[in-house]
């Protein structure tokens, strides 16, 4: 007869995230709140991430090791394609060789390192961006949980378009209005890209509409959000699929907790420490702070628009350019000739900036952004006026709640062409420093800074959920692991 044992305190969750920074540093960021909770987790991610890092020198001056960040362990699985390859070159490719070698690849590293070391996972967790784990977590019975990336604002969206519950633009009626429970009238120019009509990308919405379809193969939806934040679409969402915000998901400088506990998030490209001593020279509330995150590189029409305006302004500004790495005819990601020159007393520009650590700091007025939810929820917690410039995917949206919901800054608007031009960004400028709503933007900014704080602080709606699914993980292991010696019992009774 087999004996009983003490059962395995231990409770192992496992991360698979899309290899991309402002995909894999919100899991991080989670990771790091289950660590403090005293689970066992590890990330994984594809192995072309792993040169990355290596390749990086941010990561050779930083805390980070290739083989753990902040107790979080980090494993590495093929995407089906060589080291050399441009996963650039064509994303749907990529994306459909992904979704049939990472299942493959991702099974196996489960059975190596989990299975043929005896360490049993209570839970796996991935993104909307890999919702073929889900498949792999069924496959070995494992409950799957997902964060979504996003607003939940977009998670009620994309469950109301991908199965069909309302109405949204088509090629027969591409100009119609939607209007959804705990969401304002959306306009075309409002809603994310991927469910127009015109939207070119096959592989991102293919990939939406695989997970929204399937979604109850998930146990649980977490959301990179907080619910002071979002309760009208987070309360939309609870008898249809409910999303339980856990967030916001970003440095604990930003939370007023010690910076020193942060999880060494990744960061691909090395920030421009001077920044902060520029910054140390400014007066407070003076400086326009403009990034666009590391993908969009704009077009030289825009880049123009928004020089201009800001010379014109003559506030002091902080511009984080990405300059475009294969030059184009039209001169995408080229400033204007001489701008630097004009304002070299004015303005500084860097490829790069440790952004938190600039939101943060005292000299900085508002935040000219393309809306990207990572750095919006950073600006959100560091109590930042914006002016949105989206460009594509969530990123209108965003903009929507940014004006309409939260009020805590203006959107610029293009001409039919498509251009920004420099009076609209000298405008929205005025608007957002002196104009007669400035105060207002300010206030709520401070107080969605000061609720931020407050959630994900011990009995903070946050901290609440993230309990609850904590409890719910080690309980699922509990019963899970109460079955197996049931079940060797059993055998050992029958021998």
């Amino acid at each position: 007869m087999v004996l009983i044992n003490e059962q395995n305190e231990e409770t192992h969750v496992l991360m698979v995230a899309f290899a991309s920074q402002g995909h894999i540093n919100p899991l991080l960021r989670l990771g790091k709140r289950l660590v403090s909770r005293g689970l066992h987790v590890s990330l994984a991610i594809t192995e072309i991430f792993l040169h990355r890092m290596l390749k990086s020198s941010s990561s050779s001056s930083s805390s980070t090791s290739i083989n753990s960040i902040s107790g979080i362990q980090l494993l590495f699985f093929s995407d089906g394609f060589s080291i050399d390859y441009d996963r650039k070159a064509n994303l749907d490719h990529y994306v459909e060789t992904l979704g049939k070698a990472g299942p493959v690849n991702l099974s196996n590293l489960i059975k190596d390192h989990f299975h043929r070391n005896h360490k049993k996972l209570s839970c796996i967790i991935n993104n909307p961006f890999v919702p073929w784990v889900a498949n792999v977590a069924l496959e070995h019975n494992i409950p799957c949980a997902m964060l979504w990336i996003q607003p939940c604002a977009l998670y009620a969206i994309y469950y109301r378009f991908y199965n069909n519950l309302n109405p949204f633009p088509n090629l027969a009626n591409p100009e119609i209005s939607v209007e959804l429970p705990g969401l304002p009238l959306l306009q075309i120019q409002d809603l994310p890209s991927f469910v127009l009509p015109s939207n070119p990308f096959g592989s991102v919405p293919k990939l939406f509409a695989e997970m929204f379809q399937n979604i109850k193969k998930l146990k649980w939806v977490l959301g990179n959000s907080f619910f002071e934040l979002e309760k009208e679409a987070i309360d939309s969402m609870s008898e249809l699929c409910p999303i339980l915000p856990v967030g916001p998901l970003v440095p604990p400088s930003l939370l007023g907790e010690d910076q020193n506990v942060d999880v060494g998030a990744i960061d691909m490209w090395q920030p421009h420490e001077t920044c902060m001593e520029w910054l140390d020279h400014q007066p407070p509330s003076s400086v326009i702070y403009v990034s666009f995150g590391s993908i969009i590189v704009l077009s030289a029409r825009h880049l123009e628009s928004i020089a201009t305006a800001l010379k014109n302004s003559k506030r002091p500004f902080l511009w984080v350019v990405k300059v475009s790495e294969n030059p184009t005819p039209d001169g995408a990601g080229v400033l204007p000739t001489g701008f630097l020159e004009e304002t070299k007393d004015q303005g500084l520009i860097v490829a790069w900036s440790p952004q938190t650590k600039v939101l943060a700091h005292p000299a900085i007025a508002c935040f000219l952004t393309h809306c990207g939810w990572n750095s919006m929820l950073e600006a959100i917690a560091a109590g930042v006026p914006l002016i949105a410039y989206p460009q594509w995917t969530d990123q209108p949206t965003n903009a929507k709640l940014i004006v309409d919901v939260l009020k805590v800054g203006v959107r610029l608007r293009p001409e039919s062409d498509g251009v920004v031009t420099t009076e609209e960004v000298e405008k929205c400028i005025a608007e957002i420093m002196a104009g007669p709503r400035s105060e207002e933007f300010k206030k709520n900014s401070e107080e969605f800074k000061r609720v931020a704080r407050m959630t994900v602080a011990d009995g903070g709606s946050s901290d609440l959920n993230l309990n609850v699914f904590v409890d719910d993980v080690i309980g699922n292991s509990c019963r899970s692991s109460s079955k197996e010696i049931v079940s060797d019992v059993s055998a050992a009774v029958e021998e």
